[in-house]
């Protein structure tokens, strides 16, 4: 049986046991509908302990109270078990790091039940199944679909645990490349905008137009490259080429940033509005302007291992159609043949 063991903090000193257990849980496990009811009822089944012994739902924690779930066994998962590739960039028996290609979903969904990465996972590892929950398991953070890059997944339930508290807390860097329409104001900023659901549109995100649930986002960027790829003087004439560091994870947030600040990511069909192709732009820049998905990879990755407490760091290497569209925008030979002009205004060195 696993057990979870939580250490209370100064600031949930006073909550009550079951308040703070229905919270924490709640956050660590959210596909098992983690309730106060089921929380005070393990408490009364002795599953539950305050520094080694029985407590009451009412009890009131201090800072330093260590407290211990032992959680009931995971049930046998429905999902499929696929046969797939998977660019594996790092694996122990706590965790594996991964390179995630563009195109495909990290975990099922509505109408989605299976060719997602974690059909992959569990054909590969199958015991995986029911590591942090029964849809998503060892999933303790995602990618957009069309999001290429490196992620991390846990292959214990203290893994899992461990790494959801650093994602939670903050305490994972997280770097990003991305091409975006138009030129950025200055070599560096910072977003700074909270973010919530679509007022109208409840499959999309918002700063500008969100219900009144906002939580806070923040993305750092820094640009790297510029390119002029049209003689018009819109902001459809530059792309530029930029790092990302969001501080916060919310979903879709620098697709979300970039957009609301006139700057959308390349290729994004959800947020990035629509792209006129230049009457007068070079012929051989056309893929960029029919580039299938949003150019967004997820580039590197530091965080502390669940078990050593070593930092450790991981880089993925771009998607090949992305890189190939920065080779284009660089002047590079173009897949199929010809060049593209060289309008490029480097704000810093291209890694």
């Amino acid at each position: 049986m696993a057990v979870c063991r939580v250490a209370v903090g100064r600031d949930h000193q006073g909550m009550r046991l079951d308040l703070f257990l229905t919270r924490h849980l709640g956050g660590l496990y959210p596909e098992k509908g983690w309730n106060r009811s089921a929380v005070q009822k393990m408490i009364g089944a002795g599953e539950i302990t305050v520094n080694g012994r029985a407590s009451k739902p009412a009890a009131r924690l201090k800072a330093g109270d260590r407290v211990e779930v032992r959680l009931p066994p995971a049930r046998e998962t429905s999902l499929a078990r696929e046969a797939g590739p998977l660019d594996i960039l790092y694996e122990d028996r706590d965790c594996l790091v991964l390179n995630k290609p563009p195109g495909i979903a990290v975990h099922p969904g509505a109408g989605r039940p299976a060719g997602t990465l974690v059909n992959a996972l569990l054909y590969h590892r199958p015991d995986l199944a029911g590591v942090g929950g029964e849809r998503r398991p060892g999933i303790v953070h995602r990618l957009d679909k069309d999001t290429s890059g490196v992620m991390v997944v846990a292959k214990t339930a203290l893994a899992f645990q461990h790494l959801v508290r650093q994602f939670k807390e903050r305490r994972v860097d997280k770097e990003y490349v991305a091409l975006v329409w138009g030129k950025m104001a200055g070599p560096k900023g910072l977003m700074d905008r909270p973010i919530g659901r679509h007022r109208f549109d409840r499959k999309r995100m918002s700063t500008l137009r969100a219900v009144a649930q906002v939580r806070e986002a923040v993305t750092g960027w820094e640009a790297i490259g510029a390119f002029k790829v049209a003689r018009d003087s819109d902001r459809w004439s530059w792309v530029s080429f930029l790092r990302l560091k969001p501080r916060t994870g919310r979903t879709h947030q620098i697709r979300v940033h970039l957009a609301e600040r006139g700057n959308p990511v390349v290729g994004d069909r959800v947020y990035g509005g629509k792209r006129p192709w230049p009457c007068q732009g070079p012929v051989g820049v056309r893929p960029l302007y029919e580039f299938p998905r949003q150019a967004l990879h997820a580039e590197r990755l530091a965080f502390e291992h669940p078990r050593t407490q070593k930092r450790m760091e991981f880089r993925a290497p771009l998607a090949e159609d992305m890189r190939q569209l920065l080779a284009l925008l660089k002047g590079g030979e173009v897949p199929g043949g010809g060049k593209t002009d060289k309008g490029v205004d480097k704000q810093g060195g291209f890694s």
